[in-house]
Order: C-alpha cells, then structure tokens, then sequence
C-alpha cells in the first residue's frame, strides 16, 4: 500500500500564507475529514479546517484528482495562514490522521516514477528552486520544460532506427533483405557520434550556468587582487593593507554578471614561503586557479620583475592580465609590460592603485561571461551525471563504427549506446541513482 505524505510547500517563519501539501491514496480522506467535504477538484475553495472537533484556521482547499496532478496521484493543498502554530497544529492533525512526512524531494519522486515528469525534468525542479539568477532561472525552466528529454529521446529514437535494421541483418540472414540493410545504418551512427561530439565539447557549459562561472584573481603578493576584489564586489569582501601576503585563504564572492552567476576569488599571493599556513593558502590558490573559467594576472606595474615562473601555474591563452597601478609608473613602463607579454595570448587591462578602472573590467567580464554562457542552443548536459552518460554513449558508438565485420557486435554496442541515454531521462536507472537525485531536494518538493 502506497502512503499518504504531506509537508509544508513553503519555507518555515513568519508569513502571511504557507501551503501544506498532500499526496497519496488517502488525500481526499483527509480534507474531508479536515473540511467536511471534497471541493471540485482544481478548484480553490474556502473551507475552516477542524480536529477533534477544534477550529485549526481558515484556509483555501485545493483538491486534485490523480493522474491530474503534480505527482499523478490523489493530492491537495491547504493554504492557511504562515503563523508557526497554525502551521504545526495543521501538520499534527495530518500525522494523527495516519499521514507520513514526506521524506525530502518524495514529491517530486512520485512525479518521476507516475511518469508526470522525466529524471532530468526532476532535476530541474530542484534547479529551478535553487536560482539565484536569470540564466539559472531560464536553463532550469527550458530543462523542467523537456529541452533536454526531447534531445536525448530524438538520439535514443536514431539510434533505435539503426538497431532495427542491425537487428533485421542478424536474425534474418536468410530472408530477402537488402544486401546492404547493416550498412545503411552506419550514416546515422556518424551522425549520432558527430552531434554527441559537439555536446560534449559544450558540455561544461550547462554546468557553469548552474554553479557558476569562476573567476581567479592570481598574482604575487600586494599586486593589488584584494583591492580589485573589493570593486569588483562593491564592498570589503577581502582585509586589505601594505603588509604582503594578508590574503591567506581563498576569499570567494559571488557575483551576478550579465543575468549569469559568476565567483570571483582573491587567492594568497604566489609565492615561496617558508610559514605553513601561507604555504597552505599558496596550495589552495594554485588549485583554485587550475580550475577556474578565467585567470586576471594581476601584476604591478613598477615590479614587474618578480619571476612568475614561480608560480607553477601555466599561463594560459586566453587569460587576462590586469597591469595594476599604473598611475605610480611612467606610461612608458606599462607599455613595456604590454610588449613583454604580447606573444602569450593574454587580454590586457589597466587598472589604477586605487582601482580606477574596475567599472570597465565588471563590463568587459560581463561581457566575456555571457558570450560563454549563453550559447546557440541549450546546453546538452546540465549536471555531470549527464555529460558522464553521454561519455559512455559516445564511447559505445565509436567502438560500433570500428567493428565493421561483426554485425551482432555492433547492434549489441548500438543498444549499449541507446540505453546510456536512456538513464538521464531516467527511464532505465538503478536505485542509487535516484536515492542521489532526489536526496538533494527540500521537503515539501
């Protein structure tokens, strides 16, 4: 027997409304014995709820007849006042009823697994309430809506056309079939593989959308990263003074550039130091700016000499160089550094002691964050248990392209491919798979 869970929809605190939720075989026992009667469903009704012959409050009674819900089953809402004892009293009655407290994310659990939504629609309900920024909000709400099951079935659906006629070489040699029929199903392989390249090769994208797109500020002590940082924030987000290495840790700040979610970090200043907690601060700087989106080198013009091969951080194409101070050195200087550093491919800025300046790096990084961000399309994974299906996947195709002597060999690595793809949209999952999805969630969803 299927239980009847309930939680509360809305965050606990003061408010003026929260919404109590219901789900399960029994709802419609347990607004009939909280209101007296079932409303129309889907329609809002105003009802005084009451146990033990007690008046608990009035609320609007939301009653949804199964599959017409959220979760396909029997479900109702209760929207009563936010007062915490409203709020418990209400929650009491339903437990003493014989309801269960629904464990975190089981709502949207039973939506999976009643077919209301695929796996990585679920996942995008819980994206969707974690937003934090315009295009968290449209890529978990292009996700809820299906963009990523609709690519992933018209893959599987490709790779299901070719299996058919790997299939028909292999069961009915002796029929009348085409000579060729195996051999026709190999263009739409090459299709497939070549399509999943491309996702995977825009694969991180979808993830940045969702946890951030991280900026590193790197350089020698007192070049000036904890200052940037600051304007960058447009508050003292980092101590700052003339005393080198005051940045021990990996200060991060979040930041909204473009509608994107960006984290920007002040690191230690790199160096070779001789004090284990500056080493330790060193250590993490390094590691933080491996695996940043973005590297500012920031240097100070007048000591421009330090030995940056110190670092054992590779300078990398594509990194900015912040040339800081500029206004304590002779403009010939700054043009010097520019020379010195044109061969390695960096974007270079100027920046003033007082970080003058800072407004047109927030512009030229909100622009660099949003032409990596936005993208022609939606993104073909949004979580890396998505792009790790579709390493498997393509892994399989390829292995299918090369055998091209054993037809059973290749249906059988076509199939293997077909049921990679299947397990994002969930259709074929094991159960910790689901036990890590939906643990994520908050109760009440």
């Amino acid at each position: 027997m299927v239980d009847t869970i309930y939680a509360p929809a809305t965050a606990a605190g003061r408010a003026a409304v929260a919404v109590i939720r219901v789900s399960g075989p029994a709802s419609s026992d347990a607004v009939r014995a909280l209101t007296g009667n079932l409303p129309k469903p889907r329609q809002a009704a105003l009802r005084t709820l009451r146990h033990d012959g007690a008046a608990l409050d009035d609320a609007l009674v939301l009653w949804f007849q199964g599959p017409a819900s959220y979760t396909g089953e029997d479900a109702a809402e209760f929207h009563v006042h936010g007062g915490r004892a409203v709020v418990e009293a209400l929650l009491g009655a339903l437990s003493a009823l014989g309801l269960r407290l629904a464990e975190p994310g089981e709502f949207t659990r039973r939506a999976f697994q009643n077919g209301k939504l695929d796996l990585a629609q679920a996942e995008a309900v819980g994206d969707l309430i974690d937003a934090e920024t315009e295009g968290q909000r449209k890529q978990a709400l292009g996700q809820l809506g299906g963009a990523l099951g609709r690519r992933y079935d018209a893959w599987r659906d490709l790779l299901v056309q070719a299996l058919a006629m790997l299939e028909a070489a292999v069961d009915f040699p002796d029929e009348e079939l085409p000579e060729d029929v195996a051999a026709r199903a190999r263009p739409g392989l090459e299709i497939l593989a070549a399509e999943i390249d491309a996702a995977l090769d825009d694969v991180s994208r979808g993830r940045r959308v969702r946890d951030g797109f991280r900026i590193a500020l790197v350089g020698a002590p007192n070049a000036g990263k904890s200052t940037l940082l600051n304007a960058l924030a447009e508050r003292d987000a980092a101590i700052v003074t003339a005393t080198p290495g005051t940045t021990r840790d990996v200060i991060e700040v979040p930041l909204v550039l473009g509608g994107y979610k960006a984290l920007l970090a002040d690191t230690a200043g790199i160096r070779e130091t001789a004090d284990d907690i500056e080493a330790e601060g060193v250590r993490r700087a390094r590691a933080w700016a491996e695996e940043a989106d973005l590297r500012l080198w920031v240097v100070d013009a007048a000591q421009f000499h330090v030995k940056h091969s110190d670092t054992h951080i590779i300078v990398r194409p594509g990194d900015w160089l912040v040339i800081n101070k500029t206004d304590l050195v002779a403009p010939a200087a700054v043009e010097a550094i520019r020379a010195a550093t044109a061969a390695l491919g960096l974007h270079v800025v100027a920046l003033s002691a007082r970080a003058d300046g800072a407004d047109q790096i927030r512009s030229a990084l909100t622009a660099h964050v949003v032409e990596a961000l936005s993208g022609a399309e939606f993104p073909a994974a949004t979580r890396i248990r998505h792009a790790e299906r579709l390493d498997e996947a393509r892994a399989f195709l390829e292995r299918a392209l090369a055998e091209t002597d054993d037809v059973e060999l290749v249906a059988e690595d076509v199939r293997l491919a077909a049921r990679a793809l299947s397990r994002i949209t969930g259709r074929i999952d094991p159960e910790d798979v689901l036990e890590r999805v939906f643990s994520s969630f908050c109760i009440g969803k």
